[in-house]
């Protein structure tokens, strides 16, 4: 009669990437429902979100990167319903990914830049694309038509002359988005180049142009 096999141990790895992956979602989470329920902190709340997934990612890979995005997302659709909770992955889900891969493969900050600021745009148009499909409207032109007569009538009051069209102000407000978007990246890439070097998980280098704007460690 065969003896009964024991069962499969974990290995030290999977065992730490377990732990990682499920308390840097976990993390992640945390700083979803703060960003949405708490009055204070909300530019940090941003700023810090991407950050758990993309060290999950220098450490142990896409894959448990993808998961602990995953395990996020089910987190969050538990605690906030199946419409605020999914909405963590655009764009902060998609840009932790992002810039996780592009570190870990060391590419040049004007790459992880620039695709990252589209990546963050995209989320933000996602966002409202959400939003307006839930209250019925196309929020996207009511904001962009209200600033639109704003202006008209800021430039009759200066007689400045006629304001902008709304296709030209919706393109000054994507661009707005874009730029705002480019910011929060770069502030993305200084904090990781001060703090995940202490974690054992440094990005790549900043190139030249940037190294001022990140030479004095605040750290």
């Amino acid at each position: 009669m065969s003896r009964p096999t024991p069962d499969r141990q974990l290995s030290a790895r999977q065992a730490r990437q377990l732990m990682d992956t499920a308390y840097l979602a976990a993390a992640t989470g945390l700083l979803w429902v703060a960003l949405y329920y708490l009055p204070v902190g909300s530019p940090l709340f941003r700023l810090a979100l991407p950050l758990p997934l993309a060290l999950l990612q220098l450490r142990h890979g896409w894959r448990c990167a993808v998961e602990g995005m995953l395990v996020t997302a089910l987190l969050l659709v538990a605690l906030m319903g199946p419409i605020r909770g999914p909405l963590v992955l655009f764009p902060y889900g998609c840009l932790a990914l992002w810039l996780g891969w592009g570190w870990r493969r060391r590419l040049s900050w004007w790459i992880t830049l620039s695709l990252g600021g589209l990546i963050g745009a995209a989320g933000f148009l996602v966002r409202v694309a959400v939003l307006s499909v839930l209250v019925g409207e196309n929020l996207w032109v009511l904001i962009t038509s209200a600033a639109a007569g704003l202006l008209e009538r800021l430039f009759s009051l200066l007689g400045l002359g006629p304001g902008l069209d709304l296709l030209q102000v919706q393109i000054v407000a994507l661009l707005l988005v874009l730029l705002q978007n480019l910011v929060v990246v770069l502030c993305l890439h200084a904090v990781a180049y001060w703090i995940f070097p202490r974690l054992k998980a440094p990005i790549s280098e900043p190139p030249p142009l940037l190294r001022a704007l990140v030479a004095l460690d605040p750290l």
